[in-house]
């Protein structure tokens, strides 16, 4: 079963990630002649590609409630939105000043740096006129959407994340700080990604903490990975050179508590996150099957 489960997913996520492809790429029309490069380098970074897991969770969440994720595609975009315009505004000189994400030149490389800063500003406002756009959920739906979306990118969030990164840089700071930085960083909109589910399937309140367990558990579960993978993988896995943490002196699981003990903790958190999903009657094969996909990059 290991196999069929594992094939499964495989297949799940490749046509999963080709319809939010196909939804992202009719969102963005430039309404007015003069503002088309500004479009077109929010296009450039928003239809990169990347595994467009943060949508595909909601999606899983939706459907795991026999849900139709297409009819609230407009919050399934916005996520990727928001997730793209933190990967356009950390890139920036003045932030981790890279010039290659994903094996194309930065946005700030193509566009310039203004630019390259107004369509961050321009993906994120826009996540949320989509979400106001959609004419399947209730008012009511929406209101808890856009908060839930403005929660989870803002101050409290993943800007408080980026900032903390930010103040901690040539830093050693101890595992549960760290655990704070990545709660902010990658966490928050991991939840967000989760909750919308919750939200736009109007699940009941006893389900909530069994998503959320799973969510955070999934979260911390990407992040120790990551680390693992920037030790042990290859060029080929990670897109980027290994050992670039090692190499920028940053607090990592690994450098915390050794390989092993990342290993064990990855072990432990994806315990967690199948014992948080088994306590539910939905289906949660998909839901589950991420957590092997996540730790099998590991192994």
């Amino acid at each position: 079963t290991h196999w069929r489960v594992k094939a499964m997913l495989k297949t799940y996520l490749e046509t999963s990630k080709q319809t939010i492809e196909q939804w992202l790429n009719t969102i963005l029309k430039s309404p007015i002649p003069e503002y088309e490069r500004l479009y077109e380098s929010m296009n450039y970074s928003l239809l990169q590609g990347g595994k467009r897991i943060r949508p595909i969770l909601t999606k899983a969440v939706l459907e795991s409630m026999n849900m139709d994720a297409s009819l609230y595609k407009e919050f399934l975009c916005a996520l990727e939105c928001i997730h793209t315009y933190s990967l356009v505004h950390d890139d920036l000189p003045a932030m981790d000043n890279d010039d290659y994400r994903r094996g194309n030149l930065t946005n700030h490389k193509v566009y310039g740096d203004g630019l390259a800063i107004l369509a961050g500003d321009g993906l994120l406002t826009y996540a949320f006129q989509l979400c106001s756009e959609n004419k399947t959920a209730s008012a009511n739906q929406k209101i808890k959407a856009i908060q839930c979306l403005a929660t989870a990118a803002g101050p409290e969030g993943m800007v408080g994340g980026q900032a903390f990164d930010l103040l901690s840089e040539g830093k050693h700071i101890p595992l549960e700080e760290l655990k704070v930085l990545h709660g902010g960083k990658t966490g928050a909109l991991f939840n967000a990604a989760i909750e919308l589910g919750l939200i736009l399937s109007n699940a009941e309140k006893e389900k909530y903490t069994a998503y959320m367990t799973y969510a955070n558990c999934l979260g911390l579960l990407f992040q120790i990975t990551d680390d693992i993978l920037d030790v042990t993988g290859t060029i080929e896995e990670l897109g980027k050179t290994p050992g670039s943490d090692m190499r920028q002196d940053k607090s990592t699981y690994v450098s915390l508590l050794g390989l092993e003990g990342a290993q064990n903790e990855a072990h432990r958190v994806a315990q967690n996150a199948h014992s948080a999903l088994s306590t539910l009657t939905d289906n949660t094969e998909i839901l589950s099957a991420i957590i092997d996909y996540l730790m099998e990059r590991t192994h």
